[in-house]
């Protein structure tokens, strides 16, 4: 468990927490490139607590700036994106997509005043699928994170997002406990549900994996293995968390896949999941985006309207008002586990359950927990060394170690864990031999 202390710290995003200082040093994604059209309407974004807006200019330039007119404070959220920038309509004042003003039409013909207002702006840039921007100290902005798709020659990636209505932290904690899959996800299934050999089989099988994990460049990384049909093999699952809020899943084979989630604070309470892949390696989805599904899955994980409003993009219809859409008499049938309907809606239900904020004065880890307990150590160790010395966060400026794969692989049981994978995690190598098939769900 944590203490009450390092729980507030860890929690925390805002402006002079310690771990929103820690974010503030890394690029943050904010918004998915298709948001954005040239002259569209303000889009209000909530970032680590702070209000702010986005647009793109007619050139089709994407621009993060403040919320509130630098004149007497009036929201730009109402103001007119014409022409190569926003004009606050209160007074007229027009802002280019640098933050300068470029028109003052209330001041007298011939004053200089525009020339001494500037709207705060930040810096942008589009990877991904994703717009991003620096909000942090520097004037000269970090490397982005070179995830490797970001340089695809032909500039084609997938992404899109959705919202958890709880602490950052704990959305991003499900992605690195595996032991859950067995239950929440699989938990009705048996192992002659999946097939002979795939790495579904052997997790409904062996549902209590032990552990190894490693502190990296990154972040930390971990494998989590059991037996693959007898004692001579060993099923690992590899997964990673990279500073300040990316995972990477163990789910598909090994050295085929790359894709990264990233778990942005709105503010304390609200968390937007940003998801970005290659097009031609689109492995996890939104169920109501997948072929074959059910209609209560499809239904589920429908996208209500997006609002206006600071917390209206991207919610789901199964929500904390509605429990979720759980179907007890599913539930009871033994055909769910959970009564829920799918892995995105069960991951939901479970981390909003717990609250905005789950006081971790009351938890008891297990075993299992090893990762979320290296990842909090690190997270707070890492905080506090930037707030009492300046010690520059992880990987801030080291792009390239963001270049890893994550998934399953079976490994001969003497086998070095790291050793044996260190190509497969490695970014760049293609492994056609490799069959993604085994993956079986798992």
């Amino acid at each position: 468990m944590l203490s009450e202390a390092d729980n507030e710290t860890i929690c925390r995003v805002g402006k002079g927490t310690f771990m929103g200082d820690l974010m503030r040093e890394y690029w943050l994604p904010f918004a998915l490139a298709s948001e954005l059209e040239p002259d569209c309407d303000p889009l209000r974004i909530m970032l680590l607590g702070e209000r702010f807006l986005a647009i793109r200019t007619t050139s089709g330039k994407a621009v993060l700036m403040d919320e509130t007119c630098p004149h007497r404070g009036a929201s730009m959220w109402y103001g007119r994106n014409e022409r190569e920038g926003i004009r606050c309509v209160y007074h007229g004042w027009k802002f280019d997509g640098s933050g300068a003003c470029v028109d003052m039409p209330n001041e007298p013909v011939g004053s200089n005043f525009k020339d001494k207002v500037r709207l705060p702006t930040y810096p942008v840039a589009e990877a991904g699928g994703l717009v991003w921007a620096y909000i942090g100290p520097r004037v000269t902005p970090p490397p982005m994170p070179a995830f490797e798709w970001f340089d695809n020659p032909e500039g084609v990636s997938s992404a899109w997002a959705f919202q958890r209505e709880c602490n950052w932290l704990q959305a991003l904690e499900g992605d690195i406990d595996t032991s859950h899959f067995g239950f929440l996800h699989v938990g009705h299934a048996d192992p002659g549900d999946a097939p002979e050999g795939s790495f579904l089989r052997y997790a409904i099988e062996d549902r209590a994996p032990r552990y190894k994990v490693l502190d990296t460049e990154f972040g930390a990384t971990y494998g989590a293995y059991r037996e693959a049909g007898s004692p001579d093999s060993l099923y690992w699952r590899f997964a990673h968390f990279l500073f300040p809020f990316y995972t990477m899943v163990p789910t598909g084979v090994l050295g085929t896949k790359s894709q990264l989630r990233a778990w942005v604070p709105m503010d304390d309470t609200h968390t937007m999941a940003f998801h970005s892949a290659p097009s031609a390696r689109r492995y996890t989805a939104p169920a109501s985006q997948k072929v074959g599904i059910t209609e209560r899955e499809a239904t589920a994980t429908k996208f209500l309207p997006n609002t206006t409003d600071w917390f209206g993009r991207f919610r789901i219809t199964a929500r904390v008002e509605n429990d979720h859409l759980i179907d007890r008499a599913l539930q009871r049938s033994g055909e769910s586990y959970t009564g829920l309907a799918g892995v995105n809606v069960e991951d939901q239900a479970i981390t909003e359950s717990m609250g905005p904020i789950f006081d971790r004065t009351r938890e008891h880890l297990g075993s299992s927990d090893v990762m979320v307990i290296r990842v909090r150590r690190r997270l707070l160790a890492a905080a506090r060394a930037l707030a009492a010395d300046g010690v520059v966060p992880p990987a801030v400026d080291a792009p390239q170690a963001y270049q890893q794969r994550s998934g399953g692989i079976v490994l001969p049981a003497d086998a070095d864990w790291m050793e044996a994978t260190a190509e497969l995690r490695t970014t760049g190598v293609e492994h056609p031999e490799l069959d993604p098939s085994m993956a079986g769900g798992a």
